[in-house]
Order: structure tokens, then sequence, then C-alpha cells
């Protein structure tokens, strides 16, 4: 099933089943679907946001309240913190299991030599070929360092 059914049959179950917090998350996932969808359509008549897109605006909101709730704690706001977690759970049921950290050393070195890259200046060959793969699996600004330490 596409990631945007999903998405719509997990809105409705939501719906049907009276799950406030879950309906509340995935309603903030398709107005951020929505959003980027207007934004592409500026000057063309139709913009559908694909699957690598879906996962990459899912995995900045992930990335956006996991950021939260570390504030929230360390401002001692813990019921708000909780909130944002379960939201994170939430979101995080449409993405694709995150690669461990052997995983992602083994993806750099794959992408340093598909890309045939040697110096710093080939790091962004390298990123946008780790991108066209491996999108929603790993955080790509620890994995930026990576592949400067390799490269560099």
């Amino acid at each position: 099933m596409e990631l945007r059914e999903r998405i719509s049959s997990a809105l409705k179950e939501a719906m049907r089943s009276k799950e406030a917090e879950r309906l509340s998350t995935l309603r903030l996932i398709n107005a951020a679907i929505k959003d980027r969808e207007i934004a592409l359509r500026a000057g063309t008549d139709e913009a559908v946001v694909g699957d690598a897109e879906l996962l990459a605006i899912m995995g900045k909101m992930v990335k956006q309240r996991q950021e939260s709730a570390r504030a929230y704690e360390e401002g001692g706001r813990l019921e708000l913190a909780e909130k944002e977690l379960s939201e994170v759970k939430v979101i995080e049921e449409f993405l694709p299991r995150q690669l461990t950290e052997a995983e992602v050393v083994a993806a750099v070195q794959a992408a340093v030599e598909a890309t045939g890259a040697s110096s710093l200046r080939d790091m962004g060959r390298v990123m946008a070929e780790l991108k066209s793969k491996y999108t929603g699996q790993m955080d790509f600004g620890a994995v930026g360092a990576m592949v400067k330490g390799s490269l560099g």
C-alpha cells in the first residue's frame, strides 16, 4: 500500500476508534503534506508529493518534535515533552526502519565508492546518493559529518 493511502486509512481508523491524540497527529501529517503540495503547485496546475518526499517531510516532523521534547524537558515541562514524544511514535509508524550505526557506516562507504568520491568537493554527490537510497532511514545531519570524515 502506498504511504499516502496508509496515512489516510490510519486517519479514518483513528476517527472510528476515537483516538484523539493519534487523530491530531495524523491530521498534522496531512496538513504538512498539503502545505508541501501547495508550495509545489505555485505556477503549475498539479503537484503530487511522492513517497520519497513524504518520508522527508515526516522525518523533518520527527526531528522537530524530538528537539521540542528536549527543550520542554530542560524547561521542566514534562507533560508537553511526553505529548511531543507520543506524536513522534505515531509519525514513526509510517517511516521505514532506521539504520543501525554499522549499516550507516556501510552505506556511507558504499556511496563513496559508487560515486568515486575522493575529496571534500565530492561530498554533495555522496550525500545525493545517500538521500536517493536512504531517505527516512538515517539522520543526514549526523551522516554529513561521517561523510566529511571519510573524505577529508
